[in-house]
């Protein structure tokens, strides 16, 4: 890949809840910004109930995108997670999160509690990826 940038902005991504690119890539690294547990197929759908919930549904999400650009969870390097009720939801969301890597292959993480999010969703994660050479 050329020192291009590129702003992927996926038809089958989820609906962007504001101006962003679902994805922007340079000199091989992919970033994804935050999703939401919002549905792809029903985006005025109501958010799933709970955390756990919540979660896979965005990290689903995250799949999708990595995918439309050619990329898996395996390629992510690092995540950021955001939660609106850190106290209650940690270890669950932790529980549902882990089983979307390999064991042994989890992303560097941070993970930090915030006062809200938007759509009223409990969890927001973005990721770095890394294409490989």
């Amino acid at each position: 890949m050329s020192g291009a940038t590129i702003f992927h902005l996926l038809p089958q991504g989820p609906r962007p809840v504001a101006p962003f690119s679902h994805a922007v890539e340079a000199a091989g690294w992919v970033v994804l910004t935050g999703q939401m547990p919002t549905d792809p197929e029903a985006p005025d759908a109501p958010l799933p109930e709970g955390i756990a919930a919540q979660t896979e549904r965005v990290m689903r999400n995250l799949e999708i995108v990595l995918k439309g650009v050619g990329l898996g969870l395996e390629h992510v390097v690092q995540c950021r997670c955001y939660l609106t009720r850190f106290d209650r939801d940690y270890a669950e969301f932790n529980e549902t999160y882990e089983t979307f890597f390999a064991p042994g292959r989890l992303p560097a993480r941070t993970t930090v509690g915030v006062s809200g999010l938007a759509v009223g969703a409990l969890v927001e994660i973005d990721c770095l990826a890394r294409r490989p050479e």
